[in-house]
């Protein structure tokens, strides 16, 4: 046999077990669509900038979600994904609202590459609540529309529609317990899950029931993003901030989200 032949030969078996390979490994895409809370700072979120100097520790909890959805740990959320690889697109961004992520194009975006099985986990509220701040405040009438327009236009990819209750913010504490402080923009997201039918994680409640238990103390210092002066350059004098997260807070709400979707029923 010619060693042409036999290259050929070689090339050609190679092709094939590449493409035997590829045909294993499915991947499912999830989509993160809200706000700050669960947006990746570390990803060109401020393009020429580098993120530990500029950012860190501010970390969304977008930002360390892929660990969590690692091959030895997808058996645990069947239910939700099917295929055997998953990659975690973190669309979310700082101050937006469902109304603005929607009028700047980003949901548009999502949209147009949403594949038949993906997933789209929406996060939305501390903005839409803004009312002191027009350019993104939106009514709760509003703010339910634009979560059913997200829902019925993922199933219309045949994609999968998760909606979580915004996380908690740090604040009101009441004799130990950390108390709700959306108020209707909590409840909007369960009547629209309700309503159209949709799986909902409560990450309202979950974050304020952990919060609770690690205690007021230990969640200021630790999870979010109250820093003393003099440790971080991107913070020099400190910051007092009870609603964006440190590393450690960042993954525990991951975490929280990730547990949430081992339990959702779905049909």
């Amino acid at each position: 046999m010619k060693l042409q032949t036999k290259r050929g030969i070689l090339l050609a078996l190679l092709f094939f077990a590449l493409c035997a390979f590829n045909s294993k490994k499915k991947v499912t895409t999830v989509y993160l669509i809200g706000d700050s809370t669960m947006a990746d700072y570390s990803k060109n979120y401020e393009p020429g900038k580098d993120y530990m100097k500029v950012r860190y520790p501010v970390t969304g909890w977008g930002q360390v979600f892929q660990p969590f959805m690692s091959s030895d740990s997808l058996y645990k959320i069947e239910n939700v994904i099917k295929k055997n690889s998953v990659f975690v697109d973190d669309r979310a961004r700082g101050g937006r609202s469902t109304r603005t992520f929607f009028q700047e194009g980003r949901w548009r975006a999502v949209y147009e590459n949403l594949k038949k099985g993906d997933v789209v986990i929406m996060q939305f509220g501390h903005n839409d609540a803004s009312k002191e701040k027009t350019e993104r405040y939106v009514d709760v009438e509003g703010y339910k529309e634009f979560l059913r327009l997200f829902v019925s236009q993922t199933r219309e990819k045949g994609a999968l529609p998760i909606i979580l209750t915004p996380v908690a913010r740090n604040y009101p504490w009441e004799n130990g317990v950390l108390n709700d402080v959306h108020g209707d923009y909590d409840k909007a997201p369960k009547d629209v899950a309700e309503e159209m039918k949709v799986p909902l994680i409560d990450l309202n409640q979950l974050s304020r029931d952990f919060f609770t238990k690690k205690g007021k103390d230990y969640v200021t210092e630790k999870y979010f993003m109250n820093l003393p002066a003099g440790v971080y350059e991107a913070y020099p004098d400190g910051q007092k901030d009870n609603t964006h997260f440190q590393p450690e807070g960042a993954k525990e709400v991951a975490r929280l989200v990730f547990e949430g979707m081992q339990k959702l029923q779905l049909n």
